[in-house]
């Protein structure tokens, strides 16, 4: 099992990045809570890991902390909900936000997150209340953190932010029409692709 990576972050292609530790990258998808924490290129970076082996593949889910791990473990337990599900839910929301919402019954945005029609909605809901009924933050010690500075003013290697976005969206499970509306919505000039995405995800919940 490979429970933690610590290396240099070499790509960010959202929702996945490219991380070398120790002379080995490793591809990893994070939800976008988790990709708008990390540092620039060519820094260090720590993540926490789940590792899932398949017949047909073997896939590396990531996270700026131990809470994000432990809320996506909880998720994927649920019927009807897999990794990319649960990626979904975290991108378009941090791990407290949708634990407010399991607490509150908030059905109606979890309804917005891609994928997500009512009756798993209401599954998630009816789940999650009992998984979540002794919940707690873990402390953890990752070398980012979720700031304005990291998440803002930033300029991209890409030529291409829109479009970078509007893939980034569309593997998160919207349609291109929904993600092409969302992004045309709230991109203004000099942009990157993460606070597209960032932008754009809220406006869909």
């Amino acid at each position: 099992m490979i429970g933690r990576l610590r290396g240099t972050l070499i790509e960010k292609i959202p929702p996945e990045i490219l991380i070398e530790c120790a002379g080995v990258g490793y591809e990893v998808t994070m939800p976008m809570t988790s990709i708008y924490a990390l540092p620039e290129h060519e820094q260090q970076a720590t993540i926490f890991t789940h590792f899932v082996v398949r017949e047909d593949a073997q896939l590396l889910y990531g996270f700026a902390n131990k809470t994000e791990r432990k809320l996506f473990r909880l998720l994927i337990k649920i019927n009807g909900v897999g990794p990319k599900l649960a990626l979904a839910i975290l991108s378009g929301m941090s791990a407290e936000q949708f634990v407010s919402c399991v607490a509150h019954d908030d059905l109606s945005t979890i309804v917005k997150i891609p994928g997500v029609g009512k009756k798993t909605a209401e599954r998630l809901l009816i789940e999650m209340r009992d998984k979540l009924k002794d919940w707690h933050a873990e402390t953890d010690t990752t070398s980012f953190s979720l700031t304005a500075d990291n998440i803002a003013n930033r300029v991209s290697d890409a030529p291409d932010t829109k479009g970078d976005a509007i893939n980034a969206l569309v593997s998160l499970g919207y349609t291109n029409a929904q993600a092409s509306k969302a992004v045309k919505a709230v991109h203004q000039q000099g942009m990157d692709s993460e606070a597209i995405i960032r932008d754009a995800l809220k406006s869909m919940l």
